[in-house]
Order: structure tokens, then sequence, then C-alpha cells
């Protein structure tokens, strides 16, 4: 079985703003911009803080990769629960790109592991961004 998987992060009214990070991170263009609520049909009623929330927007990654996100709409039920049941993790090829990510995603953020030389042989680091968003950067030079 072959696929591909693309993480999808929901916020709290502040995707816009956490991608807007994410792109100064990674680089690249939003695929199709960002599109709003305001632009689904059915979301005339809600309030206007919700019209401008996030409805979807994708940032193309390199290795045909796309990280995703949405805000929630509080209106509609919706509820954002933070945890730490996710981290997106990051094999970049070099230990200085590994050092590059690790430095500005933690920007704002706490880090929970600097990056660093690990028992098993990689050099690895985890954080969570200021947008309480988990990463861990990992770089193995035998892969």
């Amino acid at each position: 079985m072959a696929f591909k998987l693309n993480p999808y992060l929901n916020f709290d009214g502040n995707a816009e703003e956490a991608f807007s990070f994410y792109k100064s991170v990674f680089g690249g263009e939003f695929a199709g911009g960002i599109m709003k609520m305001s632009s689904a049909p059915g979301t005339e009623n809600l309030p206007d803080e919700e019209k401008e929330r996030v409805m979807h927007v994708s940032l193309p990654l390199d290795n045909n990769q796309t990280l995703m996100a949405s805000d929630i709409v509080p209106s509609m039920g919706h509820k954002l629960t933070q945890g730490n049941n996710v981290y997106l993790s990051l094999h970049p090829d070099s230990k200085e790109e590994a050092d590059k990510l690790f430095n500005a995603l933690a920007e704002g953020g706490k880090v929970e592991m600097p990056m660093e030389d690990q028992f098993w042989g990689d050099y690895f680091g985890s954080l969570v961004d200021k947008f309480g968003i988990g990463w861990m950067v990992n770089y193995n030079p035998n892969f």
C-alpha cells in the first residue's frame, strides 16, 4: 500500500497567523490561497469574527508533502482541545537544516529537548511552537 500523509491542524481563530509563520519557516506559497469561512455556502449567518476564520489553507512542502489547516467554528459547536497527542516530525537532510528549522519553529515557543546528538545515533530535538503545535526535528545521517 502506498499513500502520502498530510498533517491537518486545527486552530481557534489563528490559523492564518500560524500558517504565515510556517510559510516564513518553510518557504513556498499557499496552494489556492487562504479560503475563509465566508466563502462557503450557508455561512452568511455566522458571527462576523467567524466569517473571517480560515476554512482551509495548505502549504506544499518539499518531497510532495503538504501541511494543511483550518479554524474551528465555535457557533457550530466546534471546540478546540490542545494537547500533546500530536507532534509533527521533520526529517531534514543535514544538521544545518535541522538547526535552522528547529530555531525558527522555537521562536516564541517552548523547547522541550534542545537539538543534540542522541544515544540512538540521531541529532534530535523537540519543541512546542508559539501556536501550541508540537514539533520533533530528527536528522539521521544514514537516511
